[in-house]
C-alpha cells in the first residue's frame, strides 16, 4: 500500500514509529537549512520535516516540489519543537528520510484554502480542486452521515428502501420536466421524475407499507440558493396511517437527526395552521427563531385622512425591538429595500417610541398622540422600540412584502443566528390557488392530495376554501419537508381532477393506471419527502444548497466543469429524428 497511516491520525503518544504517508502538499515553508511541508489528504495535515544535515538528496528533493504534488513519504515521527495547537497532529512531526514524488501538480488556479481567493465561477469550473478544501469536504461527510443515519432511523422503523425508474412518462401539474427523446420511439420521449409521487403510491397499492428512497429529482426551474435542476429527496410513504401518524414518525426522525448529528435534543415540534402562519408572518416557512409577529391595525390607522391607509385594504406592522436608534438614512435605507422591484412596496411608514414613552412617527401631521398610543400598545411596543408599517390594496401581497422587511430587520439585528434552530409543522394548507396565469385553480401542492374529510362537501360548492390534508416540516424559515395524505379513493380523484380542469379523457390518458390500480384495493396511505439538500445545508450553516452537493450546477443551470449542457452531433440528431430549430431572439 501506499500508506499505513493518514495524514490527520498520527499523536504524540506515537512518537519514534516509522510511518509511510500520501497526500498532496499544502504548503512549502522553507527556513536555511530546513524545509516544512504541510501534506493533505482526506483525513488532516501532518508536517512533514526535511533536514540538510541529515539527508541531502531528500532535502534538495523536497526544495523542487510544488503546491499540490502527490507525494509518498516514510519517516519518523517526532516532537515537534514549536507545536501547532490548532491541528489535531499538531504536536508532530514527521522526519523525513524517503520521499517518491507520486505525481506533479501545476500551479491551481486558487488557493486549496479555507478562505480561498477563488470567486464562485472558478471554483465550480475546478470543482474537484474546490472538493480539496476541508470547509467543502466537511459538507459531504456531513451528508454523507446524515444520509446514512436516515437510513438507520427509517430501517429501524420498518421501512424498505425501494428504487423506482429515473425515465418516466412526463405528467402536468408541477414544474417544467426535463424530457428524454427515445430513439426506439421516434417523437416521443421520456421525462425524468420531479418526485416519484406515482410510483410511491403505487407501492402502496402494492402492499409495501413502509417505502422510503433518498433519490435524485429533476425539475426544470429557474434556480436560487435552495433550488437546483437536480436534486435529491429523501422520499417515504406509509399505509393505513393518518396525518398524525406521519407528522409523528418524521418528527422523530429529524429528532434523531438533531440528537446524533447535532448533539441537540429536539422538543416537541409546536404546529401552525398556514392560516396563521400567513396572518402573522405572511410566510408558509415562517423563520420563527425571533418573534416581529406582523400586526393588524386596519382599525385604529384608517380614516384620520392619510389617503394611503385609507384606501388600503391591508395595514400591517412590526416591531423592531431596541431599533429606534436607527437613523434617517438607516431608515430611508428600509425605504428604499421594501421599494425594490422584486418586493414592491410604495412606501414605508414608521414611528419610534421615544425614551418618555410617547410616540414620534413619520405621519404625525395626520394622527393624534392619543391614535399613536394606541397603535403602540397594540404593537406591544416600549420605549427604544421602533415600528414599521406597510400598507397595500391586496392583503396577501402586502403581507408578502412585510415578510421581507420582517426578515431584513431580523438580519440587521442579528437575530437570524445559524447555530439557533426552531423547527415547527405548518399545517391545513388550502388545497387549491388561483393561477392568474392559466385563469384556473391549480394545486398547491399535487392533484393527489386528499382534502380534509371535514371539507370534502366543498369541493362541489366552494373548492377555493377547501383545506388540505398537507404539511410541511419548516426549520428556520427554510421548508426542509413537505407531504400529505394522498386521495385513495377513485371517485374523489376523478371530482379532484374535474376542479383542476382535467376532462375524464385527460385525466385517464394521464393518470389512467394510478386511477386503474385504486380499483384494486388502494389503502389509505400518505408519506412526506425532506429535502436532503437543504437539511444538510442548514446543519453545515451554509447559504445555499450548492456548497453541499459534489458537483452542483450554478445559477444558470449548467455544469461549467463539464460543459453541460451542450450541443449534440448531427448524427446523434438524426438518430433521435430530431430538428433543432434555429432560436429566434
Amino acid at each position: 500500500m501506499y500508506r499505513n497511516t493518514t495524514c490527520g491520525e498520527l499523536r504524540i503518544s506515537d512518537v519514534n514509529k516509522t510511518v509511510t504517508l500520501a497526500g498532496w502538499v499544502q504548503r512549502i515553508r522553507k527556513m536555511g537549512g530546513m524545509t516544512f511541508i504541510d501534506l493533505r489528504d482526506r483525513y488532516g495535515i501532518t508536517q512533514l520535516a526535511f533536514n540538510q544535515e541529515v539527508n541531502k538528496d531528500v532535502f534538495d528533493k523536497a526544495n523542487s516540489l510544488g503546491r499540490e504534488y502527490v507525494l509518498q513519504v516514510t519517516g519518523i515521527v517526532a516532537e515537534r519543537y514549536s507545536k501547532n495547537a490548532n491541528m489535531p497532529t499538531g504536536d508532530i512531526e514527521i522526519n523525513v528520510t524517503e520521499l517518491n514524488v507520486l505525481n506533479e501538480a501545476v500551479t491551481p488556479p486558487f488557493t486549496i484554502e479555507e478562505d480561498t481567493d477563488g470567486g464562485d465561477d472558478i471554483r465550480m469550473k475546478y470543482r474537484y480542486l474546490d472538493l480539496r478544501r476541508e470547509c467543502v469536504r466537511r459538507n459531504l461527510e456531513l451528508r454523507h452521515k446524515m444520509a446514512f443515519e436516515v437510513r438507520r432511523y427509517l430501517d429501524e422503523q420498518g421501512f424498505l428502501e425501494v428504487e423506482t425508474p429515473v425515465l418516466v412518462n412526463s405528467t402536468p401539474e408541477g414544474a417544467r420536466d426535463f424530457v428524454v427523446p427515445s430513439r426506439m420511439n421516434p417523437g416521443q420521449f421520456y421525462a425524468l421524475p420531479q418526485s416519484p409521487q406515482i410510483l410511491k403510491q403505487l407501492l402502496m397499492v402494492a402492499g409495501f407499507d413502509r417505502y422510503f428512497q433518498i433519490v435524485k429529482c429533476f425539475r426544470d426551474e429557474d434556480l436560487r440558493a435552495d433550488r437546483q435542476p437536480e436534486f435529491t429527496q429523501i422520499d417515504c410513504e406509509m399505509s393505513f396511517v393518518e396525518q398524525e401518524d406521519i407528522l409523528n414518525m418524521f418528527e422523530g426522525m429529524s429528532r434523531h437527526l438533531f440528537k446524533v448529528i447535532k448533539g441537540i435534543d429536539l422538543p416537541k415540534l409546536p404546529r401552525m395552521t398556514w392560516a396563521d402562519a400567513m396572518k402573522y408572518y405572511g410566510s408558509d416557512k415562517p423563520d420563527t427563531r425571533f418573534e416581529m409577529r406582523f400586526v393588524e391595525l386596519m382599525d385604529i390607522l384608517k380614516g384620520y385622512g392619510f389617503s394611503v391607509f385609507d384606501n388600503a385594504a391591508y395595514i400591517g406592522g412590526i416591531c423592531a425591538k431596541g431599533a429606534a436608534v436607527y437613523t434617517r438614512k438607516q431608515i430611508d435605507a428600509l425605504t428604499d429595500f421594501v421599494k425594490k422591484p422584486q418586493i414592491g412596496a410604495k412606501g414605508m411608514v414608521y414611528a419610534r417610541v421615544e425614551a418618555d414613552g410617547s410616540v414620534k412617527s413619520s405621519v404625525d401631521k395626520f394622527y393624534t398622540q392619543e391614535v399613536l398610543q394606541k397603535m403602540k400598545e397594540a404593537m406591544q411596543a416600549e420605549a427604544g422600540d421602533l415600528i414599521l408599517i406597510l400598507s397595500g390594496d391586496d392583503a396577501m401581497k402586502t403581507r408578502k412584502q412585510l415578510c421581507e422587511l420582517r426578515l431584513e430587520m431580523g438580519n440587521q439585528l442579528g437575530l437570524r443566528d445559524k447555530n439557533k434552530y426552531s423547527c415547527l409543522w405548518v399545517i391545513d394548507f388550502p388545497m387549491y390557488e388561483w393561477s392568474d396565469e392559466e385563469q384556473r385553480l391549480m394545486a398547491m401542492h399535487h392533484p393527489f392530495t386528499s382534502p380534509k374529510p371535514e371539507d370534502i362537501p366543498l369541493l362541489d360548492t366552494d373548492p377555493a376554501s377547501v383545506r388540505a390534508n398537507a404539511y410541511d416540516m419548516v426549520i428556520n424559515g427554510v421548508e426542509v419537508g413537505g407531504g400529505s395524505i394522498r386521495i385513495h379513493d377513485a371517485k374523489l380523484q376523478q371530482k379532484v381532477f374535474e376542479i383542476l380542469g382535467f376532462t375524464p379523457e385527460q385525466a385517464q390518458r394521464k393518470f389512467g393506471f394510478l386511477m386503474n390500480a385504486f380499483k384494486y384495493g388502494a389503502p389509505p396511505h400518505g408519506g412526506l419527502a425532506y429535502g436532503l439538500d437543504r437539511f444538510v445545508s442548514l446543519f453545515a450553516g451554509l447559504d445555499s444548497i450548492r456548497d453541499c452537493i459534489a458537483f452542483p450546477k450554478n445559477n444558470q443551470g449548467r455544469d461549467v466543469m463539464l460543459g453541460a449542457p451542450g450541443v449534440i452531433d448531427q448524427e446523434q440528431l438524426d438518430e433521435l429524428q430530431l430538428n433543432i430549430r434555429e432560436r429566434v431572439e
